[in-house]
C-alpha cells in the first residue's frame, strides 16, 4: 500500500487490498522505516517543557489544533461521535483512552474532538521526522517514547505527571497503523501500556473508530467515520498491578471487538498471505 494512496479520494478498487503475513505487518512505512534507519530523540529531549513561553505556545498550538479538529472531523470524515456522556464518570481525574489504529490523520485529531479535556498522546519518535509536522507533535501533545534508560524514566515520569495533572493520556495498543481497517488486532505489547492506568490507578475508556459509506461522491469512495467511547473500566484495587493491567486489556479489546462490529464499509481489505 503507497504512502500517497491515503491523500488519494478515488483509488481503484484493485489497490485497495493488502495482503499480510502478521497483525504487525505495517502497511504504511515512513522513508526511515523503509531503510531501516533508527529514529533517536534529540539530546536532552524535554517531555515537558520547562520554559514558560514553550507552555504558553503549546497551549496556544493546542487550542488551534482542536478548533480545527472539529472542523476536519465534522466536514472532512463526517464524523460522529457517540458516549461522550461516560466521560462525566471520570470527573475531577484523568484518564487513558485505548483507540484502534486505523486512520493516520483523524486518529490525530479524533481523540481531542471525543475527550473532555487536553490530550496526551503516546508516539513513535519516528513520527518526529513526518514532513511538515513532526517538530510540532510534541507541542499539540506528542508523547514519544524513549530508548535509552534516561528516556524511558523521563517518560514515565512525564505521563505520570500528566495524569496527576488530570490530563488524557491516548494509546493506540495495535500499535501500528492500519488504514480504514474494520478488525481489531491483538495489541504487539500484550498489557504492558496498561501500567500507565493501573499504578496511578485510573479509568480507561476504549474509543472505536468504525467506517460507513457516505451518501455523497463528494470525495470519493472515502468512508464517513463514526466513532464508539466506552468505559469507564477500573483497576481492581483487590488485584495486583499484572493482574489489573490483564484485566483492563482484555476489557478493552472486547469492547473495541464489540464496537467494530458496527462497521459497514471496507474502503481496504486485508487478506493474510498463504503460508
Amino acid at each position: 500500500m503507497a504512502k500517497a494512496s491515503l491523500f488519494q479520494e478515488d483509488i481503484p478498487k484493485e489497490e485497495r487490498v493488502f495482503y499480510y503475513s502478521s497483525e504487525e505487518d505495517d502497511p504504511i512505512k515512513t522513508d526511515e522505516q523503509v531503510k531501516k534507519v533508527e529514529v533517536r530523540l534529540p539530546e536532552g529531549y524535554e517531555f515537558i517543557p520547562k520554559h514558560w513561553w514553550k507552555r504558553v505556545y503549546s497551549a496556544v498550538l493546542f487550542r488551534l489544533f482542536w478548533i480545527f479538529g472539529q472542523w476536519y472531523e465534522k466536514h472532512y470524515w463526517q464524523a460522529k461521535f457517540y458516549g461522550r456522556e461516560k466521560l462525566k464518570e471520570a470527573k475531577g481525574k484523568g484518564y487513558v483512552i485505548y483507540a484502534n489504529h486505523t486512520n493516520p490523520f483523524h486518529d490525530v485529531f479524533g481523540p481531542a474532538v471525543m475527550a473532555d479535556r487536553r490530550i496526551f498522546t503516546i508516539i513513535s519518535p519516528v513520527n518526529l521526522k513526518v514532513p511538515g509536522i513532526g517538530k510540532y507533535l510534541p507541542y499539540i501533545g506528542a508523547l514519544p517514547l524513549g530508548k535509552s534508560k534516561e528516556e524511558k524514566a523521563a517518560f514515565n515520569e512525564a505521563v505520570d505527571k500528566r495524569l496527576k495533572q488530570k490530563k488524557v493520556l491516548v494509546v493506540y495498543p495495535e500499535a501500528h497503523v492500519w488504514p480504514y481497517a474494520t478488525k481489531i488486532r491483538k495489541f504487539p505489547a500484550g498489557d504492558k501500556s496498561f501500567k500507565y492506568a493501573t499504578r496511578n490507578n485510573l479509568p480507561i475508556f476504549s474509543m472505536t473508530t468504525t467506517y460507513h459509506k457516505r451518501k455523497d461522491r463528494k470525495h470519493g469512495d472515502l468512508p464517513r467515520i463514526e466513532a464508539y467511547l466506552d468505559g469507564p473500566f477500573y483497576p481492581d484495587a483487590n488485584k495486583t498491578e499484572e493482574e489489573n493491567r490483564a484485566d483492563l486489556a482484555k476489557k478493552a479489546y472486547d469492547s473495541m471487538v464489540k464496537y467494530s462490529k458496527k462497521n459497514s464499509y471496507e474502503y481496504f481489505i486485508y487478506k493474510k498471505k498463504n503460508k
